[in-house]
């Protein structure tokens, strides 16, 4: 049996967030992270940066298996073109754009933590899938396991490193180099 790689794209996402999201609800690891991390934007932060490496390893030993014929992986065709994660990871990155425009998950209902946690974890998927073929993006060809396909390393590893410093290096920061007060804060505290 043949299994195409839009299928395997479409239940490795699915299976990484759902598993994520479980984590998070039923395991010490999720007692943890809501005692230690807040909500927004740091929570956010900290799930995106942990979906992003899973997929970037996941996607990467998906396509080696692809290559050398491990499995029964294939490519995603649609009319005989090969169409890229990175096609993929757009689409993802636009609907959560657009989910982040509409304001979704902005409340603190269950439902709006639910769609707001699902969105951070959508958002890693999303950018890993797109910047894992960043010198697809460069070079207009692919060169996925070529000498210029470090480029599409590079940027995993520099856009990664922000998301991890924004979840796990904001708080350190702000205990190193608290806010000054400001006018309001001085009258509030009078």
């Amino acid at each position: 049996m043949h299994i195409t790689g839009a299928w395997i794209l479409l239940i490795f996402g699915i299976v990484t967030i759902g598993t994520m999201l479980l984590l998070l609800h039923l395991t010490k690891l999720g007692h943890l992270v809501h005692c230690h991390l807040p909500d927004r934007p740091t929570r956010r932060m900290f799930l995106s940066s942990v979906s992003f490496f899973v997929t970037f390893v996941g996607v990467r030993l998906l396509v080696m298996c692809i290559t050398h014929h491990i499995g029964p992986f294939g490519w995603v065709e649609v009319g005989g073109r090969h169409i890229h994660h990175l096609v993929w990871g757009i689409l993802i990155l636009l609907g959560v754009g657009y989910a982040w425009l509409a304001e979704w998950g902005e409340g603190s209902t269950p439902t709006d933590i639910f769609i707001s946690r699902l969105l951070a974890l959508s958002y890693g998927v999303g950018a890993a899938l797109t910047l894992d073929e960043f010198a697809l993006w460069l070079n207009l060809r692919d060169v996925y396991w070529a000498r210029e396909g470090r480029a599409s390393i590079d940027a995993v590893f520099i856009f990664g490193s922000l998301l991890s410093i924004g979840a796990w290096g904001a708080p350190i920061l702000r205990h190193w180099f608290p806010a000054k007060p400001t006018s309001e804060d001085d009258a509030k505290a009078k």
